[in-house]
């Protein structure tokens, strides 16, 4: 028997059980960089009667934008991506390689549930996989490409990734959408149960991506800001004196990440999740940070939602040892039944513990308002804020101008309410009374705002 021909033909049946996988893995990771694991892994499914190539998932490692990872995709050819325990045993040999070398892992996701004929094995299979992605969690970075359609436990692979990236016509559900759909009495098209449009509320949509080439430059832009990954101060030409007058007249929350982070040198993750945090990776003067900047028209209301998206956030930044930056419009906690049956009260303490875990350095601007809980949670020093300062026209106070002005010209019962909420602002949230306490360390010029971040980090940065 001529063995190499025999590997040949048993390789070419490998090759054509996963062959659109194998170009997705292809279009993700650099040119020839694919190193195949477990290759010739197979398995006789009863339920079948067939022997399974690959197990329904391909595994290896690779370099994407030159940063070396680790590579476990489901394959949909295989009998529609279906789980099993030898696939999941294939996954976390994958894994604990990751692990091992210390590189992160980028699951493909595609998968419409588990094996039939396997029961309660699968499900051991299943629980090795997850609990071992739980305990990467905070060690590897990890990315998830939700490929198609991802039903079933699979799914949790999403929730358990650092970021995650929707492909078009993506679906993801920890159930078959349409047994979602029916059971909410409802007759809905499965993209309006699992879509990235869907999941606004979920936490889970990082990116919605293009194609793999667009993954490809986002995972290589994120693991470039990663410390462990990556210098933390980079030569980037980026202007360290750049001043911006345009913010002495008008700040948005878009003109702020303009002018404070280099050109080219940031993402913004999960846009769909409460958009008024927003999560900023990037670099300004060359220096690697993790940023909140709130962004509303009249100031950010706290609520269960948008506290879990900072903790999350800030508990990445403390993994992964970045410098971390709150640009804060914020007020108290949202008044409202909703909020104040929800998990926020919670959520804050969850926030607070996160903070516990950052070693770097933590900075506070406050470019608009700091009112309340809002002040308390992302400017106080007594937060742990290593260097809190101001915009001249920002505002710093216990309440938001009108409820303040009410309680505190309360004597003045005929006086115009507007005046008196202008009053306030001029008279007791000047960002100046902060500052003679020492709470806040400078007033500034907004158009300064990032020569005096870039030499607050130089300073801090550990």
């Amino acid at each position: 028997m001529d063995k190499i021909k025999l590997l040949q033909a048993r390789r070419a049946g490998v090759l054509a059980a996963g062959s659109q996988i194998r170009k997705a893995i292809s279009a993700l990771v650099d040119a020839d960089s694919f190193v195949e694991l477990s290759g010739f892994s197979f398995s006789k499914n009863d339920f079948y009667d067939e022997e399974t190539a690959g197990e329904g998932v391909v595994t290896g490692f690779a370099t994407v934008a030159d940063y070396p990872v680790y590579i476990a995709a489901q394959n949909f050819e295989t009998l529609n991506g279906g789980v099993s325990a030898e696939n999941c045993a294939k996954i976390l040999r994958c894994l604990e390689l990751a692990e091992k070398n210390s590189l992160p892992v980028i699951y493909i996701l595609n998968s419409l549930g588990v094996q039939i004929g396997e029961g309660v094995t699968v499900l051991e299979g299943l629980a090795s996989v997850l609990l071992k992605s739980a305990k990467l969690h905070g060690v590897v970075p990890q990315f998830a490409v939700v490929n198609g359609e991802v039903y079933g436990q699979s799914a949790l692979l999403a929730a358990c990734s650092d970021f995650s990236f929707f492909m078009k016509d993506a679906v993801l559900a920890a159930d078959s959408p349409f047994v979602i759909s029916a059971k909410s009495g409802k007759n809905l098209p499965k993209e309006e149960v699992g879509g990235a449009n869907a999941l606004t509320k979920a936490n889970i949509v990082s990116f919605e991506a293009e194609g793999m080439q667009d993954v490809r430059t986002q995972i290589g832009k994120i693991l470039s800001l990663l410390p462990e990954y990556s210098a933390p101060v980079v030569e980037n030409g980026a202007d360290l004196n750049r001043a911006v007058p345009a913010l002495n007249e008008a700040c948005s929350a878009d003109a702020l990440i303009e002018a404070v982070f280099d050109a080219d040198s940031y993402v913004e993750c999960g846009k769909s999740f409460s958009p008024e945090v927003r999560c900023i990776l990037g670099r300004t003067g060359g220096i690697a940070v993790a940023a909140v900047v709130f962004d509303s028209e009249a100031g950010v209301s706290l609520n269960a939602n948008n506290i879990a998206k900072i903790s999350s956030f800030v508990e990445f930044a403390a993994y992964y040892n970045l410098p971390f930056v709150t640009f804060v419009d914020t007020l108290g906690m949202q008044a409202d039944i909703a909020t104040a049956d929800s998990l926020a009260m919670k959520n804050v303490f969850k926030l607070m513990e996160s903070y516990d875990l950052l070693e770097n350095a933590k900075i506070a601007l406050v470019y608009k308002k700091a009112v309340g809980l809002g002040y308390t949670l992302f400017a106080a020093k007594s937060m742990g804020f290593d260097y809190s300062y101001a915009f001249a026209n920002a505002k710093i106070a216990l309440f938001d101008d009108a409820k303040g002005a009410e309680i505190e010209f309360s004597a003045e019962k005929n006086a115009d309410k507007q005046k008196l909420a202008a009053r306030y602002a001029d008279e007791t949230a000047d960002p100046i009374n902060a500052a003679k306490n020492g709470y806040i360390d400078n007033v500034i010029e907004p158009q300064f705002v990032k020569q005096y971040l870039i030499a607050s980090l130089q300073m801090l940065l550990k």
